[in-house]
C-alpha cells in the first residue's frame, strides 16, 4: 500500500493578498496599493515565462510592452501552436449585450455556484469584472467575433447559466484569441524585448535563497541542456488531463513543469478537481492515443437523447418520439440540455450504465440536431457550426446533419493546479502560475466559455499589475553563472534522463502511460469509491516501480527524441497520480467534477459536506518517497451562500 496514506496536517494556508472591504473593490484596491517598477528600471529586470497559449502568450506580451525584458518558452514549433487553439466554443463575458438580465454579479454568482461553492469569491469576482475589459481588448486587436446582422457582437448559452454571455468566432474562438495574442507578442519579438525559445521544454525550476530564480530546459531539436536566470518564473504550461492517456487535450501537453515546481516548494492544490466534458466524441478503439471535443456550444440548438428502454439497437431514426428519453430536459427542466458540464456527465453515465447507451459498446448518448433544422433551416444551423459539423463528419464519416451525433464524456480540464494567493504568485516567491496551472478561479467544476476568460484575465491584466508589486520589492542583484544551485539542478535533469536512457527494458512509454490512464479513469475519473481509490493507490507505486525496470527509451538525449520526452513526462505524471488520487480519497464529499459514489443524495446528485471540507486542499511535497502535507485553504462565503445546487 502507498505511504502517501500517512499524509499529515500542516498549518492551515491564507490568501493574504487578497485585500479586505467591499468585494467590487477589492482588485481596485489591490492595483492601487501595488508598489510600481519606473519605466527606466524595467529594461533591467528580466521575466521567464514558460508556455505561450493564452496565458502565457497574453502575459508575456503585456509585459514586454510594459518594458520588462521577457524570455519566452514553448514546445511547439510556434507561440500560435500552443494548446488554446484547440478551445472552440466561445469566451464569457458580462457585457448583457442581449439586456437578458446578465451583470458582473451574475458572472460572479454562476461562477461560484457551477463551482460547487469550492473556489475563493475574491478571485472569482475580479475575473467576472475583468470579462467586459477582455472583450474591447480582443475587439480591439481584430479578433473576428461573429456579429449579428445589425454589427453587434453576437453572444450565446453555455451550460451552467440562464444568460446569453458567451462570445464566440463560429467554432474557432480560441484559434482567433491565441493569434490575437500571437501578433501582439510577435510585436515584442520583433522589437528584441521577447526572447523566444520554440521547441524548448521546461524540466526543472532553479530556486536560490528561497526565491525562484529561473529554469532548466532542454531543447527538443538537439537534446542540449542550459540554464536561463532572471527575477521572476512565470507558468503559464496548462493542466495535466493528459495523465489520463486518453483525454481531449494535444498529446505533448504535459504536467512537468508545475510538477518540477512543486517538488521544489510550490504547493499542488486540489489535484483531484478534474473536469469531465460531456461532448466529446466517443473512443473507437484501443488504437486511439487522444479523443476529440466536439463543442459545448452545440448544446444551445441539439436535443441529447438516448432511446427510452435498455437494449434498443434501432438506428435513431427508426425511433419515435414517444421511445426517447431526453433525459437532461426531464431531469433539469430549467437548463435543460445547458446544465453545467459535470451535471450532464454523469447523466450521460447514469443512462449508459442501465443500458441505455448508444453506439458501439453502449458508450454514447445521441446529439441531435433534427429539430433545429427544422426549426431554423439547415443553412443557420451550418452558418452557426458548419466548421463542427463538418470535423465530426470527417472523423466518424456520419452526416451530422443527417443521423444525430453520438458523444460521451472524456477527460478535458483541470481545475487543481499550482496553489496561486490574489496576485498569482505560488508559495515559492518569485514563481508565478497563471491561466490552467493554477487552481484559483472554477472550484471544483468549471463552467464553459470560462477557460479563455481566466487565461486572457490573468495574461492581459492580472499578471502585469501583481507582478509589478514583487519586483519593486526585490533586490537587483543578480544571480552569478557559477552559482552551485545551478550546477546541482542541471546534474539532475541531466542524471534523470540518462537514467531513463540506461534502462533498456521491454516496454515503451506509451503502455505504461495508457496503464496508468486506464487506472485513474476506472478510479479517479466520473466516480471515485474508498474501495478503488485504494486499489489505485496501491498499484501506482507498483506501476513507478516497473516503469523504472521495464521502460525503454530508444536513440541518446543529443538529438530528437520523442520517446525520451514521453518518459520524461511519465515520470512526474505517475507521481502527480498518485497524489491525485490521494486528495480524492481524503475528500469523502461529493463537489463538482469529484464524485464520490458513497456521498449522494437521495435522487443521485452529489452531496457536499461543508462543515468538513469547504477548503481548498494545498499539498507540500516533502521528499522523494514520503508522505506528503497537507494545508488547508478555509473558504469564506461571504455574497454567494452555498446550497444544495439545483438545475431543475
Amino acid at each position: 500500500m502507498s505511504n502517501y496514506l500517512d499524509y499529515r496536517l500542516g498549518a492551515d494556508l491564507a490568501d493574504t493578498r487578497a485585500p479586505a472591504g467591499p468585494i467590487e473593490g477589492r482588485w481596485d484596491q489591490r492595483r492601487f496599493d501595488a508598489k510600481l517598477v519606473n519605466p527606466a528600471n524595467r529594461r533591467g529586470r528580466t521575466v521567464i515565462v514558460v508556455g505561450t497559449g493564452l496565458a502565457g502568450g497574453a502575459a508575456g506580451a503585456t509585459l514586454a510592452e510594459q518594458g520588462y525584458h521577457v524570455v519566452q518558452f514553448c514546445f511547439q514549433d510556434s507561440p500560435r501552436r500552443a494548446h488554446s487553439i484547440a478551445a472552440q466554443g466561445g469566451i464569457n463575458a458580462a457585457k448583457n449585450y442581449r439586456n437578458d438580465g446578465d451583470s458582473v454579479r451574475r458572472l460572479f454568482y454562476d461562477t461560484v455556484k457551477g463551482g460547487d461553492f469550492r473556489s475563493r469569491e475574491s478571485n472569482v469576482h475580479r475575473l467576472a469584472q475583468i470579462s467586459v475589459e477582455i472583450i474591447d481588448q480582443c475587439v480591439a486587436q481584430g479578433v473576428p467575433f461573429a456579429r449579428e446582422y445589425g454589427g453587434l457582437l453576437d453572444t450565446r448559452s453555455f451550460g451552467g447559466v440562464q444568460v446569453s454571455r458567451t462570445f464566440y468566432a463560429r467554432g474557432q474562438t480560441g484559434q482567433q484569441l491565441l493569434l490575437g495574442a500571437y501578433q501582439a507578442l510577435s510585436r515584442q519579438i520583433a522589437a528584441g524585448s521577447v526572447q523566444m525559445h520554440a521547441r524548448t521544454e521546461m524540466l526543472d525550476l532553479v530556486v536560490i535563497d528561497g526565491r525562484a530564480r529561473g529554469i532548466v530546459a532542454r531543447d527538443l531539436v538537439t537534446g542540449r541542456i542550459s540554464t536561463h536566470l532572471a527575477d521572476a518564473v512565470v507558468l503559464a504550461t496548462g493542466g495535466y488531463g493528459n495523465v489520463f492517456y486518453l483525454s481531449t487535450n494535444a498529446k505533448n501537453s504535459n504536467t512537468t513543469a508545475i510538477w518540477r515546481a512543486h517538488r521544489r516548494g510550490a504547493y499542488f492544490a486540489n489535484p483531484c478537481f478534474t473536469q469531465i466534458h460531456p461532448t466529446c466524441i466517443p473512443r473507437s478503439g484501443d488504437h486511439q492515443s487522444k479523443l476529440t471535443l466536439m463543442s459545448e456550444s452545440l448544446r444551445n440548438d441539439g436535443r441529447i437523447w438516448v432511446p427510452s428502454a435498455p437494449g434498443d439497437t434501432r438506428p435513431p431514426a427508426e425511433i419515435p418520439e414517444a421511445e426517447r428519453d431526453y433525459y437532461l430536459e426531464r431531469t433539469y427542466p430549467a437548463f435543460g440540455n445547458l446544465v453545467p458540464r459535470d451535471i450532464a456527465s454523469r447523466a450521460a453515465k447514469t443512462v449508459c450504465d442501465e443500458g441505455r447507451g448508444v453506439g458501439p459498446g453502449g458508450q454514447g448518448v445521441y446529439l441531435d440536431f433534427a429539430d433545429a433544422i427544422q426549426r431554423l433551416g439547415r443553412a443557420a444551423v451550418e452558418a452557426k457550426y458548419g466548421n463542427l459539423f463538418e470535423m465530426y463528419q470527417r472523423i466518424t464519416a456520419e452526416d451530422p446533419y443527417r443521423v444525430p451525433m453520438r458523444i460521451y464524456p472524456a477527460i478535458h480540464y483541470t481545475m487543481g493546479g499550482l496553489w496561486v494567493d490574489y496576485d498569482l504568485q505560488t508559495t515559492l516567491p518569485g514563481l508565478f502560475a497563471i491561466g490552467e496551472a493554477n487552481f484559483s478561479d472554477h472550484g471544483a467544476n468549471r463552467l464553459g466559455a470560462s477557460a479563455l476568460m481566466q487565461g486572457l484575465a490573468d495574461g492581459y491584466f492580472v499578471l502585469p499589475a501583481t507582478l509589478n508589486d514583487y519586483l519593486a520589492r526585490l533586490p537587483t542583484a543578480p544571480v552569478p553563472a557559477d552559482h552551485p544551485e545551478i550546477a546541482r539542478v542541471e546534474g539532475e535533469v541531466t542524471d534523470r534522463l540518462a537514467r531513463l536512457l540506461a534502462v533498456d527494458g521491454d516496454r515503451t512509454p506509451d503502455s505504461f502511460h495508457r496503464e496508468l490512464g486506464e487506472l485513474l479513469w476506472d478510479h479517479c475519473g466520473m466516480a471515485r469509491s474508498d474501495a478503488g481509490l485504494r486499489k489505485a493507490l496501491a498499484r501506482i507505486p507498483e506501476l513507478r516501480a516497473e516503469f523504472w525496470q521495464r521502460i525503454r527509451v530508444p536513440g541518446t538525449g543529443e538529438e530528437l527524441n520523442q520517446s525520451l520526452e514521453k518518459a520524461n513526462r511519465l515520470v512526474d505524471h505517475l507521481e502527480l497520480a498518485e497524489l491525485m488520487c490521494l486528495d480524492a480519497l481524503h475528500r469523502t464529499e461529493s463537489c463538482g467534477g469529484h464524485f464520490r459514489t458513497e456521498s449522494r443524495t437521495p435522487d443521485g446528485e452529489a452531496a457536499r459536506r461543508d462543515e468538513e471540507f469547504s477548503y481548498a486542499a494545498a499539498w507540500e511535497f516533502t521528499g522523494p518517497g514520503s508522505a506528503p502535507v497537507l494545508h488547508r485553504e478555509q473558504l469564506v462565503f461571504d455574497h454567494v451562500h452555498p446550497t444544495q445546487r439545483s438545475y431543475a
